[in-house]
């Protein structure tokens, strides 16, 4: 299988970054955050860079960096905005299997606080709605697969994606001989 990193893509606050920890630690791979790699490349947040330079400037960053990444073997937990971008994803998918967490909007509401100095892609006066509405389709365009996140822990999630890949990789490739760690449920599905 040439595509061997796991990207993970969804709406803020469903939990890439968290998830995709739990996930590398599982399959023994490295990690990576793409909002935390601009910054780190940027010199400021996600914040300051859409406050300072706006929306359309923000996009072509987060395209330029994420395409600069050399990633091998590696979960990578992406910015919600990336499908804004055909190339990038384009990248993405030819490198690795893009899994979309999906979370239905009132949840996300919940979680999403801080929505205004968080650093997400929105353009002046749109909802969470809008954006939802906006970015799903994007979201099922360029996934692999979806998984549910709605009603489960972080475990069960990463749980889930651990089945859905083993049905994607063959027995004999070499990610499949990765142990999995035992405190992880893996066959127990979430409500």
């Amino acid at each position: 299988m040439a595509r061997r990193n796991i990207v993970l893509i969804g709406m803020p606050g469903v939990g890439k970054s968290t998830i995709g920890v739990l996930l590398a630690k599982a399959l023994s791979r490295s990690f990576v955050d793409t909002d935390v790699f601009i910054q780190a490349k940027e010199g400021r947040t996600l914040q300051e860079i859409i406050d300072r330079d706006g929306l359309e400037i923000f996009c072509q960053i987060e395209e330029r960096q994420v395409s600069s990444m050399k990633l091998r073997s590696t979960v990578v937990a992406t910015g919600g905005s990336v499908v804004y971008s055909p190339a990038t994803m384009a990248r993405l998918r030819s490198s690795g299997i893009v899994i979309h967490l999906d979370l239905d909007l009132p949840s996300l509401k919940k979680r999403l606080t801080n929505l205004p100095t968080r650093g997400v892609v929105m353009a002046p006066g749109q909802s969470i709605d809008q954006l939802f509405q906006e970015r799903l389709p994007l979201y099922r365009q360029y996934c692999d697969f979806t998984i549910d996140c709605a009603g489960c822990t972080h475990e069960e999630i990463v749980a889930k994606i651990i089945r859905r890949l083993r049905r994607l990789i063959p027995p004999s490739h070499p990610d499949r001989k990765k142990k999995e760690s035992p405190q992880r449920p893996l066959e127990k599905d979430c409500p």
